[in-house]
Formats: structure tokens, C-alpha cells, sequence
């Protein structure tokens, strides 16, 4: 690709997860105010990797926003594009684990400052100087972050940038299925790299069957690579005419699965800006899935994400240790 200043630039929801960490002395669960949002999460893994990246995106001008903001910075992310709102409160999320590491999620955004960015606080020299963009679909929630979203995406692809795409799909934000859908349609029509849970795919294309809901979405949609995560059934890659199938990395020691999916993706990414698109095989495919798996195995062994995001050497140490 092109030299431009950025790998990747992502835009969508930076937010304060609050995960619980045991229990007061007077019993009380103790919650633990970590910074999270897929795409920041996206981004941090890809800076361990030694990627130069960006974030475009809005949190509220109090103490969590700003808390966000040293995260991003502690962790390699450019913040030229980060945005305070004087009036709406940083997003806010609370995150119950369950026994087997699954979660689910109660947001505090109604509104919450990441749907607040507007398009033109959208920097166009960012989206020129990148050579891939990533979004999800929560920053297509509402009117105007709808706007800023479009806008960006037509943009980075505009300047050639590699678009890639994962739904991260949270019902509880959006007002309707059909809304949603449309984000998810709207994306796909842009992605060159798709990353989709096993759940969403189902619900989008109602296959039960995976092979048979990414046909169903490539007849519609013209999507090089299509990436499912199938959490304890491991992943799969659909590239040209191969399948490629990877089993997980299963941890004795996993916590929680939060940043695991964003993990995944940036390996993916990583791969690809890497490899380049046109230039993937078998064999890649297999590497790619194969290291993706491992970090988002080690991600789960953490509590929050974006600041525990392993590093390279850790991922090839877990690769080595389980294929000797």
C-alpha cells in the first residue's frame, strides 16, 4: 500500500466498561471502571503489533472522558481526533461475566457522548492519511453520528483505504431489528474484510448453518474476506474459493471474553495490511487465523481490554507451548 502516516484509523464508541472485581467488605459488588469500545480496543491491539493508528470519536469533558483520553494515549493511540462534549456525559457501560466467561451489557447512553459526533468534526486529513479504516455499527445508532459514519467511510474510501468492518452487535441500543439491519447492510456494502460473530451471523442472515450465511451474504454483497468467530468452536475464513477453519485457543484461566472479537480483529487486520488483500492463500489464512485465535485467548485471561492487549511475543509463546 501507499505510505500515508496512519496503518489504521477507526471511528465509533469509546466508553468506561465497568466490570465487576470482587466484593466490598460489607458485601457490595465492587465494580472496575476500565476504558473499553471496540474499535479503541481494535486499535490498542494493533499498536502492540506496531501499527501507527488513529481514532476518531467523542467522550463527555468529565473525569471519565479524560480518563479515556490518557488511556488512549498510554497505549499508542492518536487522540487528534478525539472530542469532548461540554453538555452529554461519557457513555457508560456495566458488564456482568457469567460462570462460563460470557458477558452482557447495560449501557448509560441516552444519550451518551459517542453518539454526539457530528460530521464535521470528522477529520478529513486523518481519513486521507490511512491506509485502512475500521468501523463498527454503534456508531450508526442515531442521526448524526449516522452522518459523521457515512461521511468518513465514503471518504477513507474515496483515498483508497482497506475498509474494514465488524457489527459488534448491542440490540439493547438500537430501536428497532430494521434499524439495525440497515446499519449492518450499510456496512457490508462498503467492507473489503468483514469480521462477524457466530450469533450475528445467524440473525442477519437466518442460517443456522455458517457456511451457508456467509453464501447468503456474498451473493449480496461483494466482500473479498469474510472472517466468522465462533467462540469455543474457534473460527473460520472465507477467502475466494477456500474455507479455512481454525480451532480455539481454550484457556483454563479465562475471566471474561470482553475485547476478545476486537482482539481477533486487529490480528486479522494486522494480516492483511501485512500480506495484502489480493495476496492471501491457504497458508495465510491458516496463520492468520491461527495467531488471531491465540491473542484473543490470551485477552480473555484479563480483566478489561484495551489496556492488557498481549503482546507479540506473548501470542507466539502460547502458539509454541500448544503445538510442541
Amino acid at each position: 500500500m501507499d505510505q500515508k502516516k496512519y496503518d489504521v484509523v477507526a471511528l465509533g464508541e469509546l466508553l468506561i466498561d465497568f466490570t465487576q472485581n470482587g466484593k466490598s467488605e460489607q458485601g457490595n459488588p465492587v465494580f472496575e471502571a476500565n476504558p473499553g469500545g471496540a474499535p479503541c480496543n481494535v486499535l490498542s491491539m494493533l499498536a502492540k503489533l506496531g501499527h501507527k493508528t488513529a481514532f476518531i470519536g467523542k467522550v463527555g469533558d468529565d473525569g471519565f472522558g479524560h480518563q479515556l483520553e490518557q488511556a488512549l494515549m498510554e497505549v499508542g493511540i492518536d487522540t487528534v481526533n478525539l472530542k469532548f462534549d461540554k453538555e452529554v456525559h461519557t457513555t457508560l457501560a456495566i458488564v456482568q461475566t457469567f460462570e462460563n466467561g460470557d458477558r452482557d451489557f447495560s449501557f448509560y447512553r441516552k444519550p451518551g457522548a459517542d453518539m454526539m459526533i457530528t460530521k464535521g468534526e470528522v477529520s478529513g486529513e486523518l481519513l486521507k492519511e490511512t491506509k485502512a479504516f475500521h468501523f463498527g455499527t454503534l456508531s450508526m445508532t442515531d442521526d448524526e453520528n449516522t452522518e459523521a459514519t457515512k461521511y468518513a467511510l465514503a471518504l477513507a474510501r474515496e483515498n483508497g483505504a482497506l475498509i474494514t468492518f465488524d457489527p459488534n452487535i448491542r440490540m439493547p441500543l438500537w430501536d428497532s431489528e430494521e434499524h439495525l439491519r440497515e446499519a449492518m447492510s450499510y456496512g457490508m456494502e462498503y467492507c473489503q474484510v468483514l469480521k462477524i460473530s457466530d450469533n450475528e451471523i445467524q440473525w442477519f442472515t437466518g442460517e443456522e448453518d455458517f457456511d451457508k450465511g456467509v453464501e447468503r451474504i456474498r451473493a449480496k454483497y461483494d466482500i473479498p474476506l469474510i472472517l466468522v468467530s465462533m467462540g469455543p468452536e474457534g473460527s473460520r475464513a472465507y477467502y475466494k474459493d477456500m474455507i479455512v477453519s481454525q480451532a480455539p485457543f481454550l484457556q483454563e484461566n479465562t475471566i471474561e471474553t470482553t475485547g476478545a472479537g476486537d482482539t481477533f480483529m486487529a490480528c486479522v487486520i494486522h494480516k492483511v495490511l501485512t500480506c495484502g488483500l489480493d495476496q492471501l492463500d491457504r497458508c495465510k489464512l491458516q496463520e492468520m487465523l491461527i495467531f488471531a485465535n491465540a491473542a484473543a485467548s490470551l485477552i480473555t485471561t484479563k480483566k478489561g481490554a484495551l489496556r492488557v492487549m498481549p503482546t507479540k511475543d506473548e501470542v507466539l509463546a502460547l502458539i509454541q507451548a500448544r503445538t510442541q
